[in-house]
């Protein structure tokens, strides 16, 4: 049997309208990769990529949706397994930042109630294109009690950052629960056993 070459698997999401670079954030982190050729996602492909943290080996699932509407069916039905959610809009697109809400209405449909989720604005290496502020991203993001960062894939601008953040996020989420678990354990343990109850003897 072979050996199994990680310590925890993580499930991640990228979500957010097609043309905002969910792809190009993709190969960026995966394959330290950018092209400009834009090439739309034909419902839903991914990337593995095993980083450590805290001395744990962490392999990432990371899972590239489409954004078409066309595709909605298909992408909705691997919210749910998901424990990360990255949300993406275009800094340079207005429509792409208004949208976040309906992305956010998604998640809380299809995903678990507990999956990590973060914000990105990416392209922010286009700053004379720029239309969404970054302070518009960070209130959205306080506002729904999310992280938030921006990103360019093509200019490898807080790309590993953001994914690293998440996982760091997933990572103090599952410790805690294995915590609780080992918690409710040793209480369990400890719990004196009750002696059955004595009968009075009939003579």
């Amino acid at each position: 049997m072979a050996k199994k070459t990680y310590d925890l698997l993580f499930k991640l999401l990228l979500i957010g309208d097609s043309g905002v670079g969910k792809t190009c954030i993709l190969f960026r982190f995966s394959d330290n990769h950018f092209t400009t050729t834009f090439i739309s996602t034909i419902g839903i492909d991914f990337k593995i990529k095993t980083v450590e943290l805290r001395g744990k080996k962490i392999k990432l699932q990371i899972w590239d949706t489409a954004g078409q509407e066309r595709f909605h069916t298909i992408t909705t039905s691997y919210y749910r397994g998901a424990m990360g959610i990255m949300l993406v809009y275009d800094i340079t697109n207005e429509k792409t930042f208004d949208d976040i809400v309906k992305w956010l209405r998604n998640i809380d449909e299809h995903a678990n109630e507990d999956v990590e989720k973060m914000i990105l604005g990416n392209k922010c290496d286009m700053e004379e294109k720029r239309v969404v502020s970054k302070e518009r991203g960070e209130a959205i993001a306080r506002e729904h009690g999310i992280r938030f960062m921006e990103t360019s894939a093509k200019a490898n601008i807080n790309i590993d950052r953001a994914f690293s953040e998440l996982a760091e996020a997933i990572l103090d989420k599952t410790s805690g629960r294995e915590a609780d678990a080992d918690h409710a354990r040793i209480a369990v343990e400890r719990r004196p056993s009750r002696a059955p109850p004595t009968r009075a003897c009939c003579t």
